[in-house]
């Protein structure tokens, strides 16, 4: 084995995390790997035998990367009005993927990835750092220009907005199930009461259709969002079960097109929360192939 292939042999052992460091940073899988990708053109470059902690290096490298593109987002005039809707990750309704298991550890479901959008990108990096990865605030500190201290607050910021906002939802998925095949039903037959009933009475539902058609709309308590779903009931979508970031979803075609996808949380056997991606150039990146696998 020759030196590149010994490299790219080490490198292999820790692209499943820092991928997973990346979609938790950005929010798509495709930037993600474009993320992993450049940090293996940047050590292919350098002296890597001058790297005392190849790990330690490579995830700080992705989060440079990642904050970077996160500092390059928020900057752009074009970007969606309202709360941006991450790009899913999405799996057959019988089980997730292996390749998808890393990126999903944790529950890094939607709903928290959305809470995630919301902060600024040093508060993002902190947060996912510290509490999702371990890394210590002394090694965060430099990637963010502050003092660990300041990392630190950046950190508890972030995890008092997570906490105050993010929903747990069900861990039983047959719970999720049944929540999400009542209200698909219920909206199919056109029956406000019924889904009043499964929804919260503090049920919130986003859908980012893209820049293009002004970003991402917001709907929240049972009433308004069930009279939303009678709406949707009367255009001609195919729904197919799906799960989307390890819950319960569906993913929505016309004429033979994909159209949306939808993350739902469920707490307490009731929807709390609804998270949809319409944004046509986004949805373009997803790789539905697992579904007819």
């Amino acid at each position: 084995m020759d030196e590149s292939e010994w490299l790219a042999e080490r490198f292999e052992e820790h692209r499943s995390r820092l991928r997973a460091v990346a979609y938790r940073m950005l929010g798509s899988v495709s930037e993600a790997d474009d993320a992993v990708q450049e940090a293996w053109l940047r050590l292919s470059r350098s002296d890597a035998d001058a790297i005392e902690n190849l790990g330690a290096w490579l995830t700080t490298v992705v989060a440079r990367i990642s904050l970077n593109t996160l500092r390059a987002r928020s900057s752009r005039r074009e970007q969606p009005i309202g709360v941006r809707v991450p790009e899913p990750v999405i799996d057959r309704a019988d089980g997730t993927d292996p390749e998808h298991e890393a990126l999903l550890a944790d529950a890094v479901g939607l709903a928290l990835l959305v809470v995630l959008e919301t902060l600024t990108p040093a508060e993002r990096l902190a947060f996912v750092l510290h509490d999702m990865f371990a890394m210590p605030y002394d090694e965060i500190a430099p990637i963010v220009d502050r003092s660990p201290e300041a990392a630190r607050q950046l950190a508890s910021r972030a995890r008092r907005r997570v906490q105050r906002t993010d929903p747990v939802p069900d861990p039983d998925l047959e719970v999720q199930w049944a929540a999400v095949d009542a209200f698909l039903a219920a909206a199919r037959q056109g029956d406000f009461d019924a889904l009043v009933a499964i929804l919260d009475p503090d049920v919130v539902l986003r859908a980012d259709q893209g820049v293009a058609a002004g970003g991402s709309r917001e709907a929240r308590g049972a009433a308004t969002v069930a009279g939303q779903a009678v709406t949707w009931s009367r255009v001609d979508l195919e729904m197919r079960r799906a799960l989307v970031n390890g819950a319960a979803g569906l993913v929505a075609t016309r004429n033979g097109q994909l159209f949306s996808v939808g993350a739902f949380t469920v707490r307490g056997g009731r929807i709390v929360e609804i998270d949809i991606l319409a944004d046509p150039e986004r949805l373009g990146r997803l790789d539905l192939a697992i579904l007819d696998a």
